[in-house]
């Protein structure tokens, strides 16, 4: 007779782990009550913290990785250098709090409160932001690659050299925000909120940037070849020496945008309003002004300097620039 050994089930020991961790939890909070606020490199993974109300207090360093903290309260709580990986800290409330150099990869955070943390060089790479409120919050050098900040709050937030790479930024909100330094490739900026933000200089090659609000932004000396400006709102924007060549940006509004020297190589302009826009200097080789809005100095101007032949209609600059 043979006896077959069966692998012995692994649920009692996640029971045993759960109990530790509900008596672990329930001892901070006891020890919290108590007046207690420095739980430095705790351990608590996994455990389940939501809702809870811990304000004020030093967890930096611990260990919370696939924690549950959502819906706590940790107002000016540290956090710095703690592991979060995978936690859930989904609206959360955590103004004026650090999480410098933490580690939230992959953490789940849609439509936490974040108001005027610090967040500095923490991991946040694919991390799921959408709604979360950043305002006025300090990233800079932090890691957003490839995260999703659909609908954010970035308002006056400092991301300088910031790692933005592939994040999706569609609909955020960042008016105001320092994006000096910050590496954009790939980043995904439609319906954003960009008005009068600073980015002279900045590589944004290929960028979706389509119903953007950009009204009074700055965008000198730009790389924004092959950009999608479609319906994007850039009033009263500097884009003087950008290279726009092969951008879309038809049925934008560039209404007196300052245009001079810029390269408008094969940029299609169908549909779009340059009403009292400045294009001294612009290179319009292979442009299309189909049915553009343009001061009659301008497209006379314009149909003087005009040359090649559009990319998509395979018509004549020039003959874009008449009106019919």
């Amino acid at each position: 007779m043979y006896l077959t050994l069966l692998p012995q089930s692994s649920e009692p020991e996640l029971k045993t782990n759960s109990k530790k961790q509900n008596m672990e939890v329930e001892n901070l909070l006891k020890r919290y009550e108590k007046g207690e606020r420095d739980f430095a490199g705790v351990d608590l993974q996994g455990a389940d913290l939501s809702g809870v109300t811990l304000i004020d207090v030093n967890l930096s360093g611990a260990n919370l990785m696939g924690a549950n903290l959502s819906r706590a309260f940790l107002t000016k709580s540290n956090l710095s250098d703690a592991y979060l990986n995978w936690a859930n800290l989904s609206y959360v409330k955590f103004s004026e709090g650090t999480f410098t150099d933490a580690d939230l990869t992959k953490a789940t955070i849609c439509g936490a409160f974040l108001v005027k943390s610090n967040l500095e060089k923490a991991k946040l790479s694919g991390a799921n932001l959408t709604g979360t409120n950043l305002r006025n919050t300090n990233l800079q050098r932090v890691n957003l690659c490839g995260a999703n900040l659909t609908d954010a709050n970035l308002r006056n937030a400092n991301l300088r050299r910031a790692n933005l790479n592939w994040a999706n930024l569609a609909g955020a909100k960042l008016s105001g925000a320092d994006l000096e330094g910050a590496f954009l490739n790939g980043v995904n900026l439609s319906k954003a909120f960009l008005n009068g933000v600073e980015l002279d200089g900045v590589d944004l090659n290929g960028v979706d940037l389509s119903q953007a609000k950009l009204s009074a932004v700055n965008l000198q000396n730009a790389n924004l070849i092959a950009a999608n400006f479609q319906q994007a709102k850039l009033r009263g924007g500097s884009l003087v020496g950008a290279n726009l060549a092969g951008c879309d940006l038809r049925a934008a509004l560039l209404i007196k945008a300052n245009l001079n020297w810029t390269n408008l190589t094969q940029a299609d302009f169908t549909g779009a309003d340059l009403s009292e826009a400045h294009l001294v200097g612009a290179k319009i080789e292979g442009a299309d002004f189909t049915d553009v809005k343009l001061p009659e100095d301008t497209r006379r101007y314009l149909s003087l300097i005009a040359t090649g032949i559009t990319v998509w209609s395979k018509k004549e600059t020039k003959e874009t620039l008449i009106i019919k």
